[in-house]
């Protein structure tokens, strides 16, 4: 009886010690018998290493360890095109940076450039990738870093988002083949929350604008795109730094959005807890705090070892004095060991790769590249149909303008490219472009006027005269990663240095002038709006530009794109955003005193060479249950001479709600081609996730009673059609 009763308690441990096995989130929920086989080859080297190794396993760009035949794995940005940080060569292909990417409205494209770039990225040995940006825009352009985001709404960005992550990584059997490559989603989260503006500054925010506006695109990177990789930001959350804070990284990301990637460091932010944050006296504390919130990863680009956490002079006396630390270890290196598996490093040979000869880019690739350009530009105005000019009625054309022209660098790249870009094995600007496009027919008169970063007017003379003795004016003004992009955060959003009194001067001598915005952010732009008749958005359309440009300018392409962030009247509005609770009811009435509070030009608009017409939207069924379907249709006519095309956007409002509410959210969008005279139905679903709302208790729930449906052109309430729907 005791043998038998021994055996009893043997085999009830057993049972216990499997079902916390087969339940620790550690041992694996395993997807696929390929993941379990990865498990199981990753604890075989795990129990082989040695601290140091893990520990430099830990490090980003970590070197191949031959003992044990661990590969390195070669990292480097992907945002519009491969970017080898620390190297300029390449001669990859530059697409449209992120914020014309998201202009073009259409998801589709984003992931073939994503899928194009990734193949681009093997060429160079790169696997992993520190891209894409799904930060939503808070409605603060003074922030420099607009230009990598899709945009200030939710919605469109996770469908960008998860577009470009399906592209580079793959899905199903082709994820992260020799086609592909690791994705990292960043900033998580809240990033551009900040309070001045600045890169990387304080923020502070409720937890409900956070789920509202900055957890659904990372939400959709994990559970539609299988997202391999994430990066923290560098600011706080309620005052716990993003990289020690364990109710970010673990609470939600990992548990309740199910991520089971490896997390890297923004760089040098473990380092940061001590020296930005103040939360520790040592870099070895915030090596340890950063551990234990799940960061796997230490991002030091360029390896200053002075700026290093997770480096075996920091971290070794102290994890060997303290064995428990160790758990944290291997989970991180674990982590790092099965990313570099999934992308099969550990089967094939490294290449070697003369980054300086190998040519990445493809003539496809840069065909594609030109495709999107044409597709993401947006025409914010065009008075008297100024635009498209007719090449057989000018003689002559001024060019003019900072942003019109720029040489090939001789070190870095183009700054009309925008920020996070490879070097292209060229660049058409819009002089080319244009020059290209009219040949012979009609006569070039180029002018700088200005330079961009400086007030003198020296060359005004010159532009002025170049305009006098032409026909019409192209007058190409923004800005250019000099002054915005990463770091270059602004006090004010007016056109950099003489650029407004260039357009002043030029608008003088009486010529019809086309305003062509190079850009990164939006841009106050009253006088321009206000007194020139044609204004086309371009944003930074890649390696291709020119072409495009080209193209819109003489009507080879009738622009289609809309904006995807609102635009300011003064940098006193900010923020501005289409995101805006219901306006204060009492004195003042929630206005300004002396200004217009509507955005220059709102979320969602742009305008076409031709005219569309919306019929009043319809329901399947205009009455259903709390957790019921129903679809809204509308009839889009163009009603123009010409051929274009039509974003049709579907937003939402919960007319009472338990808890406050957005006047509208975006929650559907469709890009449709109709020839003149061409009518196409295009149809919404209404569900759970359309209607849905936080409650107080922070869940999604779908609460009774009338949602207000609008469907529209734009986010301006005179572009919107509206229905009621009753949810019962």
């Amino acid at each position: 009886m005791k043998n038998l009763a021994s055996i009893k308690i043997v085999f009830l441990l057993g049972l216990i010690s499997l079902f916390y096995a087969c339940n620790s989130s550690d041992n694996n929920n395993f997807k696929s018998s390929k993941d379990k086989e990865i498990a199981s080859k990753v604890q075989n080297l795990i129990s082989k290493m040695t601290l140091e190794e893990k520990i430099t396993e830990m490090m980003q760009d970590a070197p191949a360890n031959d003992r044990l035949g661990i590969p390195y794995m070669k990292y480097a940005e992907a945002l519009h095109g491969v970017w080898l940080v620390l190297d300029y060569y390449g001669n990859t292909t530059v697409y449209p940076q992120a914020i014309a990417a998201a202009s073009t409205w259409q998801p589709e494209l984003v992931k073939k450039m994503a899928s194009q770039t990734a193949l681009e990225a093997r060429a160079l040995g790169v696997t992993h990738t520190y891209s894409p940006n799904l930060d939503v825009i808070s409605g603060d352009p003074r922030y420099g870093r607009v230009e990598e985001s899709y945009g200030e709404d939710p919605y469109l960005v996770s469908r960008m988002g998860v577009a470009f992550i399906q592209g580079l990584q793959g899905m199903g059997d082709e994820q992260f083949d020799e086609n592909h490559v690791m994705a990292t989603a960043k900033h998580f989260i809240g990033y551009p929350e900040n309070r001045r503006g600045i890169n990387g500054g304080f923020s502070d925010m409720s937890e409900r604008r956070l789920r509202e506006v900055y957890l659904p695109p990372f939400e959709a990177a994990i559970k539609e795109a299988q997202i391999g990789s994430i990066m923290p930001g560098h600011q706080d959350y309620n005052g716990v730094p993003n990289h020690m804070n364990t109710w970010l990284l673990k609470d939600i990301l990992r548990d309740e959005l199910g991520f089971d990637g490896f997390i890297v460091s923004d760089n040098n932010d473990v380092g940061r807890l001590q020296t930005m944050h103040f939360i520790t006296e040592t870099r070895t504390e915030a090596a340890i705090l950063g551990l234990k919130a799940g960061v796997d990863m230490d991002l030091v680009i360029g390896k200053n070892e002075k700026l290093a956490t997770y480096h075996i002079n920091v971290l070794k006396d102290t994890i060997t004095k303290n064995p428990k630390l160790m758990s944290y270890i291997d989970k991180a290196t674990s982590r790092i060991l099965t990313a570099k598996y999934k992308l099969g490093l550990f089967d094939s040979e490294p290449k070697e790769i003369d980054p300086k000869t190998v040519n990445a880019g493809k003539k496809e690739h840069q065909e594609f590249a030109y495709e999107m350009a044409k597709k993401a530009i947006i025409l914010l105005k065009n008075d008297n149909n100024v635009l498209p000019l007719d090449m057989s009625k000018i003689k002559s054309l001024a060019i003019i303008g900072p942003n019109a022209h720029e040489n090939r660098p001789k070190k870095g790249t183009y700054s009309l490219l925008g920020g996070y870009s490879g070097l292209p094995p060229y660049y058409v600007s819009a002089l080319d472009g244009i020059k290209a496009k009219v040949g012979d027919k009609v006569k070039i008169n180029y002018a700088k006027g200005c330079d961009l970063l400086s007030n003198s007017k020296a060359g005004f003379p010159a532009a002025i005269s170049a305009a006098k003795k032409s026909d019409a004016v192209v007058l190409v003004i923004g800005g250019s990663r000099r002054t915005g992009g990463e770091g270059a955060d602004r006090d004010n959003l007016d056109l950099y240095g003489v650029q407004k009194e260039l357009v002043e001067a030029i608008h003088k001598t009486g010529k019809p002038v086309v305003a062509v915005l190079i850009n990164g952010r939006a841009l106050s732009i009253n006088y321009v709006a206000e007194n020139i008749p044609s204004i086309l958005e371009t944003w930074y359309l890649g390696m291709r530009s020119g072409d495009a440009i080209a193209d819109a300018i003489f009507g080879d392409v009738n622009p289609g794109g809309k904006l995807t962030v609102s635009f300011p009247r003064s940098v006193g509005q900010v923020p501005v955003t289409y995101l805006m609770r219901p306006d204060f009811i009492g004195s003042g009435k929630g206005l300004y005193i002396d200004s217009d509070k509507s955005p220059l030009f709102p979320f969602g608009f742009g305008l076409s060479y031709t005219t569309f017409k919306y019929s009043t939207p319809k329901f399947a069924s205009a009455t259903i249950g709390v957790d019921g379907n129903t679809t809204v249709s509308v009839d889009v006519t163009n009603t123009g001479d010409r051929a274009g095309d039509e974003v049709v956007q579907m937003y939402v409002r919960d007319d009472i709600a338990s808890v406050g509410r957005y006047n509208k959210m975006l929650k559907g969008f469709e890009r449709i081609s109709l020839q003149p005279g061409e009518t196409k139905t295009v149809t919404f679903k209404l569900g759970f996730d359309e209607l849905n709302i936080l409650n107080q208790q922070m869940k999604k729930v779908v609460e009774s009673g009338t949602f207000t449906i609008s469907v529209g052109a734009s986010s301006q309430e005179s572009d919107l059609q509206k229905v009621i729907l009753t949810v019962k």
